[in-house]
């Protein structure tokens, strides 16, 4: 039997109290990754290496979408490169594609730590770090000296904590020209619980504004989706659904992390003392899986299958990935699942697919 030494060896030392800050644990790994992403004929090589390590070229795993290439459906979510610092680096993983950010047009801290909890008893996360990114310029700076991407670049945009909803349009407006020459694709971030009032944004008249502005400024035009929040009531996602159409977006993400507590198995956290039912910010993670591949599965019927839909939430093995698949998104990402289960998950869940392949 194949022994993984991330999970059997790595993992139990990141999740112990040994390490009880996990954002402190990500922050590493991120600089290593940003090394990395360096255009230096060493960091081309172990480029090289990892990806022939932990990558899984195959033709019938290629996906066409929005005219862009993808080698696999399976992509890095949003969250984990937040900064744009290692755009060249999640290929050597594995991924099909990945998003950058949240980013913000101010650069911001964030929430004050901690702000990030894992739950292992329910392979899930908690966070609360509030769109901390360098900002708009500095991603673009970061984007302009890496190495090009040999996967679809998305990039999350999301509204500044300082600016007034008021002027909303403004602000994602302000990050999306400027980032505009680097992504392939952009995703409008409305449904975050940790900036206050902005899932408010989620209501349609907040929202049509700022689809309005920035479809008006995407020249040449690129892929503009929407991501919303798994908290949403049916009736909500219908009324979004028709801004989508209204607006031209080229697709929505399914789902953000959830504000809700039910279930979980884990009674106190550790870092703090106190339940996660005390803890503000967003779910992730397996608590996740069943209500996002509802959102998607919902979504589906409504539009008849056209609008395209990334899934997100909860998936952990390859059995999440076809449900995802099957409730009918065109691609899926990962996120708590890839730091609980550890670099080499992406190859087994693209195996299982080309397995489940005719």
């Amino acid at each position: 039997m194949r022994v993984d030494p991330y999970r059997s060896l790595v993992r139990p030392l990141l999740f112990s109290g040994l390490r009880a800050d996990p954002e402190q644990v990500q922050q590493q790994v991120m600089a290593l990754c940003r090394w990395l992403n360096q255009d230096t004929p060493l960091r081309q090589r172990l480029r090289q290496q990892l990806q022939q390590f932990f990558a899984l070229p195959d033709a019938r795993l290629e996906r066409e979408l929005w005219g862009l290439r993808f080698p696999n459906p399976i992509g890095l979510a949003a969250g984990f490169d937040k900064n744009g610092v290692a755009s060249a680096v999640w290929s050597a993983f594995g991924f099909g594609f990945a998003e950058l950010g949240t980013v913000t047009w101010h650069p911001q801290p964030g929430n004050p730590r901690p702000r990030l909890f894992r739950l292992p008893a329910d392979r899930a996360a908690i966070n609360r770090m509030g769109f901390n990114n360098w900002g708009a310029e500095a991603m673009a700076r970061e984007l302009a000296r890496s190495p090009r991407a040999t996967i679809p670049i998305g990039i999350n945009l999301g509204k500044s904590k300082i600016t007034p909803l008021e002027q909303a349009k403004d602000d994602y407006l302000a990050s999306f020209r400027c980032l505009h020459p680097w992504g392939d694709y952009f995703v409008v971030n409305v449904s975050s619980p940790n900036t206050p009032g902005l899932r408010d944004l989620q209501a349609k008249e907040q929202l049509a504004p700022i689809l309005e502005a920035l479809q008006g400024a995407n020249t040449p035009r690129k892929p503009l989706l929407l991501k919303i929040a798994p908290d949403l009531s049916e009736p909500e996602i219908c009324a979004i659904l028709e801004l989508i159409q209204t607006y031209e977006l080229a697709g929505i993400i399914a789902t953000n992390t959830t504000i809700r507590r039910e279930g979980l198995k884990t009674t106190v956290i550790p870092a703090t003392g106190r339940s996660p039912t005390a803890e503000a910010g967003g779910l992730s993670g397996a608590p996740l899986k069943d209500r996002a591949t509802e959102v998607i599965r919902f979504i589906h019927q409504q539009t008849h299958g056209r609008l395209p839909i990334i899934g997100v939430g909860g998936i952990f093995d390859a059995a999440d990935v076809q449900e995802k698949l099957n409730a009918g998104a065109r691609l899926v990402q990962l996120y708590t699942g890839w730091v609980y289960q550890g670099p080499t998950l992406l190859k087994e869940l693209l195996q299982s697919l080309l397995a489940a392949t005719p």
